[in-house]
Formats: structure tokens, sequence, C-alpha cells
């Protein structure tokens, strides 16, 4: 009866071993598999293939964290729709440089900033970090099929003239562009000037 018993118990731990997935088949995936598709889902969107290794490993970094702290939830099926024309924000402060793109109605399709890139301090007001993250938030909206893009730039940051830039060589067509930096028409008391 110890025999059957500790048999019994062997084949459970086998059982608790091998993952179910939720539509009942079983995951025998290795380790070598899982990092192929791990590697798959990176390369997977456009744009990510020509981004430097350093930022590749930090987004996945980053994603694998995210995953770790969402809970498993049941989410509805987006109905995928397909955006040609849009509009590109490119907000260029002195501190950060963050890149929006949206369809004609306002509706966020993809954005990225610096820090999301993983450049830190003040390395995020830089223009080949505007190239980069201008290059990750071009990737995820080439797969609804974003192909034009008006562009509004805000700031007087130095990432303002790359990213518009790397929006036309990632390969979206630019319409137009329009500054839209906010300008007083001497309203409010301006502040003391910045010693540097």
């Amino acid at each position: 009866m110890s025999e059957e018993k500790k048999t019994e118990k062997s084949q459970d731990e086998v059982v608790e071993d091998v993952s179910v997935k939720e539509e009942g088949k079983l995951d025998l995936t290795t380790d070598d598999e899982a990092v192929e598709k791990k590697e798959e889902s990176v390369n997977g969107i456009k744009g990510l293939e020509e981004l430097p290794e350093d930022i590749k490993i930090k987004l996945e970094k980053k994603k694998a964290e995210n995953a770790k702290k969402t809970k498993v939830k049941k989410k509805k099926k987006k109905s995928t729709k397909t955006v040609t024309t849009g509009k590109a924000f490119v907000k260029a402060t002195y501190n950060n440089t963050i890149v929006t793109l949206t369809d004609l109605n306002g509706n966020v399709i993809s954005w990225a900033s610096a820090g999301v890139a993983g450049f830190k301090g003040p390395k995020k007001s830089t223009p080949y970090a505007a190239q980069i993250i201008t290059r990750i938030a071009v990737g995820k909206a080439r797969e609804i099929g974003l192909e034009e893009v008006s562009v509004f730039v805000k700031g007087v940051g130095s990432g303002r003239e790359s990213a518009v830039r790397a929006l036309n060589s990632n390969g979206l067509n630019v319409t137009s562009i329009k500054d839209i930096t906010p300008v007083p028409h001497n309203g409010c008391r301006a502040r003391k000037p910045r010693r540097v």
C-alpha cells in the first residue's frame, strides 16, 4: 500500500508540473521554445527589429514586470479597426519627450515616452531618445494600419525636430506640421530667468 501511495504522489506531482491552458490543451514548451516565443512577440511589432539591443532588453523586462503585477482577468475582445490617417502629437520639454499617435477624433492608438524606452535623467530629453521612442510608437501604430499623420509639435525641447524626422523615416507620410506651443500674450507675470 505504501508503494501505491508513493506512485500516486509522484503522478500528482507530474500533473502539477504540466500546465494546462484555458482551452484545455497541454503546454509542453521547453525553456528554449519559451525564449523563442518571447523574441517573436517583441519582434512581432514592426519597427522594434531596428531598435538597439539594450533598449529591446529593457522593454522585455518592463513587459515581464507588468505581466507579474497584473492579475489574470477575462478581457473582452476589442474590435480591431484599421486607421489609415491620424494625428501625431510630439511634446518636447526640457526634461522629456512624449510622442502620441491618435486617430482623427483624438483617440490614442499608441504612445511612447523616453522613460518607457529605458532612458533616465538628462538622456530623456536628447534627440536620440526622441528618435527611439518615435520608432516604438510608430511600430505599434503600423499594426493598426496607420499610414498618414499630421504632426502637432508642442514645447521647445531638443527632441522636437528629430521626432518629426523619425516619423517620416519610419514609414509614415507626414502631411502637415503645426507648432502648437502655448505662447502668452502678456497675460501672467513671467518666471524669473533661468540661471545656467
